[in-house]
Order: structure tokens, then C-alpha cells, then sequence
């Protein structure tokens, strides 16, 4: 079977899990690797035949997403022209982890979309939710990739489409120890902002692994050090505690890993918000931002000795092998044939926008 693995490049996350899955893929089937996006740090051990500028959300320095560097990164004419350049009818089977530029090629050709994605078990009704409603986030999860099928994985298996996260073999095979310091990685805060928290603790060793530097210091018993996929594993597996934002991989990891741990979720990141309350009703502490306002917060974590964990046993191989049997051969739905294609860039948008509005 010729496959397409496409993977979403803003943030290390989906980079991380196509380590895992690609090489299992590549055993049995011919694969080609898409990757669109520019936010993430770590290499794939495999070749990439297709490489998109795609659509990317760029970290501020604040807690949440720059948008003005996100617009200024931007570029919607671009978009539409990778998808008419990408040819997705030579392949079999097109497997998505949130990709836009794939998922929109195979939505406008009548091409069938798996998505095996993180996002894809956010969204589903069975997931929790945080009680403020955010219809524009809502509706970005559901339009960003769009998908015929649906595969998610999640801190729990809420249903029997979603399935626990997938561990990467580097944490599974690394050595767990308890030593002082704790890792900490949120790269939507500047290192600044992280210091003025972390200072209100100088009894504690902190070990800041930062998007926003290209070089290791240290400030009293703080330690900065540019993000670097071993040396972050070595320092998570060691610590005594992890304190990251709310996405999926990294609290995963902690989780499995046995270490005490504390999420901020980003503000304005929907996704985020909905990992803080699914963790949050699992017993982990959420911070609404890194902020003084919260520190109460943070020094009764720091105190506490609660760890949250959980066995998340290595099934991916099985997972796509049950996949791939169900959709070596599949049709696309009526109402997924009955539709008009925009034919410009003008119309894209007002088109896609449109679809959202519906949802809405």
C-alpha cells in the first residue's frame, strides 16, 4: 500500500509521535512523509518528501500565541497553492496528524482523510471540556484539518476511537531517577517572565528548557538551556517535578514517566484549554497563567508529593494495523461528494469562513 503520513510542524508534539509511527508504517507499506508548519525543534530520523510552509501559530512571550508574528507568517495565497501542487491521488491511504495542507487537497479532490491525531480525541463529545465555551476555538479544531474518519489519542480513552498517547521510545527507554531540580518548559512565557516566578523559590533548582535562546545560562539557581530533545528527556526522567503548558505530549510523558506535575495552558489556545480539564480532572494542578496572582498555586504543588500516573502501554503498532485493515478500501460519504470548490484564493477563504460560521 502507498501511504501518505502527514504531520503538523508547529510545536514538537506531532513530530515526536511520527518517530514512532512512520518507521512501523515503512515495514510493510510504501510512505511518504509530509510536514508543514515552522515551530518545532526536533529532527525526523527519516526523509521528509514534502516540505510546507502550511499554517503555523508562532509562541509569544506572554502566555499565548503571537499574533502579530502568526499573521506576518501567514500566507493564505501560498496555502492554496500547496494544495493544488499536492497530488494526493497517487496514494492509497493519506493518514493525517493535523496537517492542513494535505487534509484541505483530499477535502477539495474527494479524497478519503485519516486523521490519527491528538486533536481529533479533543473533539469528539465524549472528551472533557472547560466550562468557558470558545466557539472560535471550537470551530478551528473542527475546520483546521478536515477529515472523512477520525482517530485521537488522549490522557484517557474516552471512547473506543481514542486511544492513550503514544510514548516515544527515548522516554520509554530512558532511566527514571528522583534527583533536586525540576524541569520546566513553557514556551509561550519569555525567560524573563519564567524568572520572576521561579526566583520566589531560591531553595528549589530549576532547569528552564527555553525556545527563546540559542545559548545554556544561569541566573542563582536558575539554569536556561536551549531546547534539545535529549537533554530534555534526561531532565524530565530525573526530576522531581515537571511544570509545562497544556498541550498533549509533554504532560504525557511526565505522567508516565511518574513525575509530579503542574500545566498552564496557553491563553487563546482552545486545545489547551480542553488538555487543562481533562488533566485537571485527573487530579492535576492547573495554573491559569504563570503569573504572582497564582503563586499560591505553585508553592502548595511544590510542597505537595501527589503524583498522577498512569501505565499507558505501547499499542500503536496494533492501533495501525486495525486502522489500515479498515480503510485499505474506502468510499467517501454523499455529502462529502456534493460540494463546490472554490477556485481562487478570494473564494477559498470566503468559503472556508462560511463553513465555520455554519458550525458556529
Amino acid at each position: 500500500m502507498r501511504i501518505l503520513y502527514a504531520i503538523q510542524g508547529t510545536g514538537n508534539g506531532h513530530i515526536c509521535r511520527a518517530g514512532e509511527i512512520v518507521p512501523l508504517l515503512k515495514k510493510n507499506h510504501e510512505v511518504d512523509v509530509l510536514v508543514s508548519g515552522t515551530e518545532s525543534e526536533i529532527v525526523l530520523p527519516f526523509d521528509i518528501n514534502f516540505k510546507f510552509h502550511g499554517l503555523s501559530f508562532v509562541f509569544g512571550k506572554n502566555g499565548g500565541i503571537d499574533l502579530l508574528k502568526t499573521y506576518k507568517k501567514s500566507r493564505v495565497r501560498n496555502l492554496l497553492k500547496e494544495i493544488n501542487s499536492l497530488d494526493v491521488s497517487v496514494y492509497d491511504l493519506v493518514l493525517n496528524d493535523f496537517e492542513p495542507v494535505s487534509a484541505w487537497a483530499c477535502y477539495l479532490k474527494r479524497k478519503p482523510c485519516i486523521a490519527l491525531s491528538h486533536q481529533s480525541a479533543v473533539i469528539h463529545p465524549l472528551a472533557p471540556r472547560p466550562n468557558k465555551v470558545d466557539l472560535i476555538g471550537r470551530a478551528i479544531l473542527h475546520h483546521y484539518a478536515p477529515s472523512t474518519h477520525a482517530y485521537g489519542f488522549h490522557f484517557e480513552p474516552y471512547d473506543h476511537q481514542i486511544f492513550t498517547p503514544v510514548i516515544r521510545s527515548d522516554v520509554r527507554q530512558q532511566p527514571v531517577e528522583t534527583l533536586p531540580h525540576y524541569t520546566v518548559y513553557l514556551p509561550s512565557y519569555s525567560d524573563k517572565n519564567i524568572m520572576k516566578m521561579l526566583m520566589h523559590f531560591p531553595h528549589i533548582q530549576w532547569k528552564v528548557f527555553s525556545k527563546h535562546t540559542d545559548k545554556k545560562y544561569r541566573e542563582n539557581n536558575v539554569e536556561v538551556v536551549p531546547i534539545e530533545h535529549k537533554g530534555f528527556i534526561e531532565s524530565m526522567a530525573s526530576c522531581t517535578g515537571v511544570v509545562c503548558g497544556a498541550g498533549f505530549e509533554t504532560p504525557a510523558e511526565a505522567i508516565y514517566l511518574q513525575k509530579k506535575l503542574l500545566v498552564v495552558p496557553m491563553k487563546g489556545q482552545y486545545e489547551q484549554q480542553c488538555n487543562a480539564a481533562a488533566l485537571k480532572q485527573m487530579g492535576v494542578p492547573v495554573m491559569k497563567s504563570f503569573k504572582k496572582k497564582h503563586l499560591h498555586i505553585f508553592s502548595e504543588w511544590i510542597e505537595s508529593s501527589k503524583v498522577i500516573t498512569k501505565e499507558y502501554p505501547n499499542h500503536i503498532e496494533q492501533i495501525l494495523q486495525d486502522i489500515l485493515e479498515k480503510h485499505s478500501v474506502i468510499q467517501l460519504p454523499q455529502q462529502t461528494i456534493k460540494r463546490k470548490e472554490p477556485e481562487s484564493a478570494g473564494q477559498f477563504k470566503k468559503w472556508q469562513l462560511k463553513r465555520i460560521l455554519k458550525e458556529i
